[in-house]
């Protein structure tokens, strides 16, 4: 038995994540303050929420638990899941929606933690009246239904509850992907990526959470000490997450509109007959417009912007070139950038700049969406294009 504080190879490392952790807590609602993004304030508050869970395992790695036998800390200990579940789907949603505002509404998706924290502080109130309860850890109600009856249900509710959300989150983050797809032509790749790599280390504690409490519950009994690696990984993904969130630019995201423009197209709906013609027609003035005036070359081209130029409405021309050109907008944008890339190369530009300053100047906005679209439309790195071009 160990004195409070003991710093020890299983407090240390935690104590340390845990204090940066806050840091980061604060520089995010300090931000907040000062930029009103939603996003922060919810990032941050699942940050803390993740580190309210470390901060009880830390003090209890560093002796505290041995040290006060009589700490009610046990009342405290309220499945984090349940709370970081629907933080998670807020905060995914703050990036992607545009001008997103916490609604009163959006409060029921906290009726969970909300309710299981009035009912631990019930049953401490009704524990604290009962004699003897300071020389104890746990009361009568605590013990003799909280941890045998309670417990064993939240365990199941918190894993529906993190399942749940984390799938309507991935759902929700798929769907926006393609969808900027459809309307934008350099596709917001770091943006994107962040929130990705942020599902991905959720989903992946929640998995390694799942198992460990499978573990515990059917197979074998995990002590305190057996369950420090889930702490530590916690730990180390809410740092992660921290400075990720606070380094990446996701205001970006929020402020794409994707509202379709109720504007018309000047010529008359064609007949039935002549459907065929007129799609056909608009597929070759699509192309001549493309060729022609080369909206390509400016890197914020969106479907918005190129529809006015076509004097079409945005759903118009994504019909056109979904079924016209079976591309969808990003697509079929760069693939006119990749030969003007090509062509740029054929007249000897590479001799005068480097293969990266043709690609801006052919409308792409960064090397690593030049790469990846030249590989993908081609099969060929730039430089092996190059190669190939000159042997």
């Amino acid at each position: 038995m160990f004195l409070f504080p003991h710093f020890n190879i299983l407090s240390t490392p935690l104590l340390i994540l845990v204090i940066q952790a806050l840091i980061l807590v604060g520089l995010l609602l300090k931000r907040y303050v000062e930029k009103k993004n939603a996003s922060d304030a919810i990032l941050a508050i699942l940050l803390l929420v993740v580190s309210y869970t470390q901060i009880c395992y830390t003090v209890g790695f560093m002796g505290w638990y041995d040290t006060f036998r009589n700490t009610k800390i046990n009342y405290f200990l309220i499945p984090a899941g349940t709370a970081i579940a629907p933080l998670i789907y807020f905060y995914v949603t703050s990036i992607t929606k545009s001008n997103y505002r916490f609604q009163k509404q959006h409060w029921w998706h906290f009726a969970i933690p909300i309710s299981l924290v009035v009912y631990r502080l019930g049953i401490f109130t009704y524990d604290a009246l009962q004699p003897g309860f300071n020389e104890t850890q746990n009361g009568l109600l605590k013990i003799e239904l909280d941890e045998p009856i309670v417990q064993p249900i939240l365990t199941v509710l918190g894993f529906s509850v993190m399942l749940l959300y984390l799938a309507f989150t991935i759902q929700l983050y798929v769907n926006y992907r393609q969808k900027i797809k459809q309307y934008f032509s350099n596709i917001f790749k770091l943006e994107l990526n962040w929130i990705r790599n942020f599902l991905i280390v959720f989903s992946a504690l929640f998995i390694y959470n799942s198992i460990q409490d499978f573990v515990g519950s059917v197979i074998i009994d995990l002590g305190y000490d057996e369950r420090w690696w889930l702490n530590l990984a916690m730990a180390i993904c809410a740092i992660y997450i921290g400075l990720k969130g606070y380094f990446t630019d996701t205001t970006k995201l929020n402020k794409l509109d994707f509202s379709f423009s109720p504007k018309q197209i000047s010529i008359p709906e064609p007949t039935k007959d002549a459907k065929k013609e007129i799609s056909n027609a608009a597929i070759t003035a699509i192309k001549e417009l493309m060729e022609t005036e080369k909206p390509y070359l400016n890197p914020d081209l969106n479907l918005s912007e190129l529809a006015k130029q076509a004097n079409l409405t945005r759903g118009q021309l994504s019909e056109i070139i979904n079924n016209g050109f079976q591309m969808n907008f990003n697509d079929f944008v760069n693939s006119y950038r990749v030969n003007a890339f090509k062509g740029m190369l054929k007249e000897g530009k590479h001799k005068q700049l480097s293969l990266l300053g043709i690609a801006y100047e052919c409308g792409f906005n960064s090397k690593a969406t030049f790469n990846r679209v030249f590989k993908k439309l081609t099969n060929f790195s730039p430089t092996q294009y190059l190669q190939s071009q000159s042997s």
